[in-house]
């Protein structure tokens, strides 16, 4: 695994009343969740970059009310279109 090193002024930590061990798994959470948002990592990838349970990860998202899912409306609806192609050729 790769490191990411982030200078923190001490008052920062102390207004939040964050050790740094707390700080280093906000953060984690705090960019994993970003960047799934932004549809740039899966589920599986936020999970480990949070250091998270897939479950965990979820149950995280939610908290910080972002979709689980990441569909388009379009991408839903060719999804539907080829699931109804496949039914009429069977």
């Amino acid at each position: 695994m790769s490191q990411l090193v982030i200078d923190l002024p001490e008052e920062a930590l102390a207004a939040l009343a964050l050790s740094p061990a707390e700080a280093t798994r906000e953060a984690r959470r705090v960019l994993a969740i970003h960047w799934f948002k932004e549809g740039r990592i899966s589920q599986g990838t936020g999970a480990r970059i949070a250091g998270l349970s897939r479950r965990d990860f979820l149950a995280a998202l939610a908290a910080a009310r972002v979709s689980a899912i990441q569909i388009t409306a379009e991408e839903l609806r060719e999804e539907v279109e080829r699931g109804a192609v496949a039914d009429r050729q069977r």
